[in-house]
């Protein structure tokens, strides 16, 4: 059953462009704040615990697919819950860990590093754009609005996937030159 647009719906829309932009500009903001001179012991440990959740991610978005194929509806929503309070749980992190900590650089000679910055330019330029895909997603699911679900959620879904992937990637590559 396909819900029409209310005006509560379109306040909420509103909102998810909101939280997707103020989003942006913290991580935006993150590039240019000053950082202490010497991290914290735990900031340390949190680009590994980042990329374990988007790990763990990228496999609940494979298991949520394959239990929505399936059929499942119950264990591909729970599933979908999991990954979104991890993703959440991922960019507090991630801000908390950028606000702390100098920005490391892949090198300069490293022949690696078109390819590097290639899949680092992708993944960020992805997750900005996925945010509020994955909000309205999410919306849309949970309110059983199926058709309007699975017509977002095909882009949304290879999207997430890709930026899940990738800042696994993106942190193996770049975890040797970390200054810790």
């Amino acid at each position: 059953m396909e819900m029409k647009s209310s005006a509560s719906e379109k306040k909420l829309m509103n909102l998810i462009y909101a939280i997707s932009g103020v989003v942006f500009l913290l991580v935006i903001l993150l590039r240019i704040i000053p950082k202490p001179e010497t991290l914290p012991g735990f900031a340390q440990k949190l680009p590994a615990f980042n990329a374990i959740i988007n790990g763990t991610c990228s496999v609940l978005l494979l298991l949520s697919l394959y239990f929505i194929r399936k059929k499942n509806i119950n264990m591909h929503k729970k599933i979908n819950v999991t990954a979104f309070i991890l993703s959440s749980l991922f960019l507090v992190s991630y801000v908390i860990y950028h606000a702390l900590a100098k920005e490391t650089t892949f090198p300069l000679d490293n022949a690696l590093r078109p390819v590097y910055l290639f899949i680092l330019l992708s993944h960020i330029s992805l997750a900005a754009l996925v945010l509020p895909i994955i909000l309205i997603t999410f919306y849309r699911g949970l309110n059983m609005q199926v058709d309007r679900h699975r017509k977002i959620a095909r882009w949304a879904f290879p999207i997430w996937l890709y930026v899940t992937i990738t800042g696994v990637i993106v942190y193996l590559m770049i975890s040797p030159y970390y200054p810790f």
